[in-house]
């Protein structure tokens, strides 16, 4: 499974993380960063240390999972 992970600063200057399960195929910087602006700009999310403030990072993390037969 792939999962987008957006990271913030808020207010109090904690990191704060958005994980976005399934993101589409192909996102490049540019839409990334465009995501990121506009969350800031309008204000989307909190955090109970406060509103967002600022961009960290942003990165795709994938995940396999191995079922394991119990006997």
């Amino acid at each position: 499974m792939k999962t987008l992970v957006l990271t913030f600063k808020n207010e109090e200057g904690q990191n704060v993380s958005l994980r976005l399960r399934y993101p589409k195929n192909g996102l490049t910087p540019q839409e990334i960063n465009t995501l990121m602006n506009t969350i800031l700009a309008k204000n989307i999310f909190t955090a109970s240390g406060g509103d967002f403030v600022e961009k960290i990072n942003a990165q795709i993390v994938e995940s396999n999972t191995t079922p394991i037969t119990l006997e």
